[in-house]
Parts: C-alpha cells; structure tokens; sequence
C-alpha cells in the first residue's frame, strides 16, 4: 500500500492545489466523505473511515487525528470488542495542527480549532473558535478577524524563497509576549 505518512511528511509544505483533489479523492477511496476545496494535510485514514464526513472548503493540518471507535468497552464487557462514532465536520473549517476530533463529534460551519486541541463533544454554533483539552469555546470570527486581519498576508504561489522573502520584509510577524 502507498505509504501516505511517508507521503505528508515529505510534502506537507510543497503540496500544490492541484493535488488537494487527489488527496482528498485518496480518502474518498477509503469511503471518507468529503467536500471539494479540502485542504488536507494529515493520513486521517482509520478503520472507520466510511464514519467521516468532511465538509466543503476545510482545511486540515498536519498529525491531525479522528477517532471513529474505541475498544476500550471490551476491558469492562468482554463480550464487545469495540462502539462506534460518526464525525462530521462542517463546511469552511480549520483543524489546527496536533489537534485529535474525538468519536461521535459534530463541528457547525465555519469553526476554527486551535492546534493541539482535544475536541470531545459537538461544537453546533457556526463562526466560532474552539481550543484547548478539553475544547471550549474561545473567540468567534469577528473578534479574530479584528485582531489578527493587519498581520494578514498572502503567500499563495509563491515558491520557497519568495515566501522566506516576502515574510522577513513584510514587518507583520506577531511576536506574544
């Protein structure tokens, strides 16, 4: 089999937008649902993955993790091996870096989860940003619009050293406290 982390590892930054459609048809293969526009960065392939459903428009970065079952049932009734769990993602969402959607999981249109999160139940409010073990509700988009909007940039097509260049002389890197 294609060995796809092998795959995202080498590529995870010089992947192209015509290869977002042959990535996220690679999971469609395996019986994910997913939108068009997906920008997946992450193997979220699991036994399950006919559980799946992304929406339109997502953008998923990299060691992202969905859990679609959990086993750990047979330890207190050993006649069960495992349960099950549907995840759905909404349209226009941003999965952060690290961050693990846990099974049964449903995410609105347009929420953004912070990187490293631990989401464990259903987030139905759209426009909102979630982080944090467990994920909680943080911000909406206007809010962070507002804040993060004059650091914005646009690096879209720009080779590796365009993007270095443009970066170090644009004067917009945030620096926190």
């Amino acid at each position: 089999m294609y060995d796809l982390q092998y795959f995202f590892a080498k590529l995870r930054f010089k992947i192209r937008n015509e290869d977002t459609e042959v990535i996220s048809d690679f999971f469609r293969k395996y019986g994910m649902k997913v939108g068009t526009g997906c920008k997946i960065y992450s193997n979220l392939l699991t036994p399950e993955s006919y559980l799946v459903t992304i929406g339109d428009n997502v953008s998923i970065s990299n060691d992202v993790q969905i859990i679609t079952h959990d086993n750990s049932i047979s330890k207190v009734y050993p006649e069960y091996t495992d349960v099950f769990f549907r995840v759905t993602i909404g349209n226009n969402c941003f999965i952060g870096a690290r961050a693990t959607i846990m099974g049964g999981v449903t995410l609105a249109n347009n929420v953004i989860v912070a990187a490293g999160s631990v989401v464990t139940k259903s987030f139905r409010e759209e426009n909102i940003i979630i982080a944090g073990n467990p994920a909680r509700k943080i911000g909406n988009w206007d809010d962070f619009g507002t804040k993060y909007s004059p650091f914005g940039l646009n690096i879209e097509g720009m080779t590796s050293e365009q993007k270095k260049e443009y970066i170090l002389n644009s004067k917009k890197i945030i620096e926190k406290e």
